[in-house]
C-alpha cells in the first residue's frame, strides 16, 4: 500500500473512532435550568398549577424556573415565548386566555397558537365560578340576575385581566342573562381581583376556581353562586352549575398546558412529555390538584394536546364572535 493510501486510510479510521465520541459527549438535555413563563401574576390558577407541575418534575428534568410575565390576558407571556430560542430551555404554561381567546379576538395577535408553539401536554382543567361579595344581598345566580336587572349600570365584575378566560365567561354570562350593564374590570391576575372583591371593593367575579376561592366561599369571605362547568365541582358539590341555575350554554372550562416555541426537536417535547405522563401517574400531585378544585388531565400527548387546542379555537370562535368581544 503506498504511503499516501495508508494515511488516508488513518485518516478514515480516526474520523469513524472519534465520531461516536463525539455525539457521546454532546450535552445531554437539560443541561442547565428551565424556564417556566407562567403568563399571569402570581396567585392564580395557573401559578398554583405551575408550581405542582415544577416540584414533580424535578426528577427528570432538574430545576424548573417559573417566570410570571402577565399582561394583555396572557399575550405578553405567550408572545415572550413564542420567540424564545427553540432548544427546550423556554417552556410556556398556557391557557384558554393565551392559546384560545386572544388569537381569535385580538385584530392583530402577535403569534399564531399552532403555528408559533409545538404543543405538549395537558395537565389540568378546571371550572370557573360567578361569585358575589359576602355583602351583596344575592344567594343564587338567578337573584344576582334580578338585582342587576333592577339595578342597572351598579354592578361590576372582576376578572384576571381582559382576552382571560374568566373575561369571556363574564361576558358570556351578561349575553345569556341579558345584563349588558354589568361593567368588566380587568386585573393583572385572580390575586388583586379577589382581595377586591372580598373588601367590597368591586361586588362580583368571575374566576378559575381553586382551593383559595373554595375555602374563601367556606368561610363566607366570597359567596361562590355557580360554577360554570358542564358537571359540578367534585371538591364542592353543593355549588350548582350555571346551567342548572337556569343558563343554559353557559359552559366555559379553563386548561393549563405546556407549551414550547415552534421548532423546539420532537426528542425534546417527547421528553417532556413523558416526565409530565410520569408526574401524573403520581397520586400525590393528583391529589394536589383536586385539593385546589382541579381536575387532572390523564393519558395527554403532543398530539391530544394539538387537537385539544384546535378544537376549543373551533369552539370558542362564534362564541366571540357572537358577544362581540374585541382586544387590541
Amino acid at each position: 500500500m503506498k504511503r499516501r493510501d495508508m494515511l488516508a486510510c488513518s485518516v478514515a479510521l480516526w474520523a469513524s473512532a472519534a465520531m461516536p465520541r463525539r455525539v457521546l459527549g454532546q450535552p445531554r438535555y437539560p443541561d442547565r435550568p428551565i424556564k417556566l413563563v407562567v403568563p399571569f401574576v402570581a396567585g392564580g390558577v395557573n401559578d398554583a398549577i405551575a408550581r405542582v407541575w415544577v416540584d414533580r418534575i424535578k426528577g427528570p428534568l432538574g430545576t424548573v424556573v417559573i417566570e410570571n410575565m402577565a399582561g394583555a390576558g396572557g399575550a405578553v407571556g405567550a408572545a415572550a415565548a413564542a420567540r424564545a430560542q427553540p432548544d427546550g430551555y423556554t417552556l410556556l404554561l398556557g391557557g384558554g386566555g393565551s392559546q384560545v381567546l386572544n388569537p381569535i379576538a385580538m385584530s392583530k395577535p402577535p403569534y399564531d397558537p399552532i403555528k408559533d408553539f409545538e404543543s405538549i401536554a395537558l395537565i389540568a382543567m378546571t371550572a370557573l365560578t360567578i361569585a358575589a361579595t359576602s355583602a351583596l344581598p344575592v344567594h343564587t345566580l338567578q337573584e344576582l340576575i334580578a338585582y342587576a336587572k333592577a339595578n342597572p349600570g351598579k354592578l361590576a365584575y372582576g376578572s384576571a385581566g381582559t382576552g382571560s378566560m374568566t373575561h369571556l365567561a363574564g361576558e358570556l354570562f351578561k349575553s345569556r342573562a341579558g345584563t349588558p350593564d354589568i361593567v368588566h374590570v380587568p386585573y393583572k391576575g385572580a390575586g388583586a381581583a379577589l382581595t377586591d372583591v372580598i373588601s367590597g371593593q368591586v361586588p362580583l367575579i368571575v374566576a378559575n376556581v381553586t382551593g383559595h376561592v373554595l375555602e374563601l366561599n367556606r368561610t363566607g369571605k366570597l359567596r361562590m353562586l355557580a360554577v360554570t362547568s358542564p358537571e359540578r365541582v367534585a371538591a364542592d358539590p353543593e355549588i350548582p352549575t350555571a346551567v342548572e341555575a337556569g343558563l343554559p350554554g353557559m359552559v366555559a372550562v379553563n386548561f393549563a398546558g405546556l407549551f414550547a416555541p415552534a421548532g423546539t426537536p420532537k426528542a425534546i417535547v417527547d421528553q417532556i412529555a413523558a416526565a409530565t405522563a410520569t408526574a401524573m401517574a403520581d397520586g400525590e400531585m393528583r391529589r394536589s390538584l383536586f385539593d385546589q378544585g382541579m381536575e387532572p388531565v390523564m393519558n395527554s400527548t403532543p398530539e391530544k394536546t394539538r387537537r385539544f387546542i384546535e378544537d376549543e379555537i373551533a369552539r370558542w370562535t362564534p362564541v366571540v364572535r357572537a358577544i362581540g368581544l374585541k382586544l387590541n
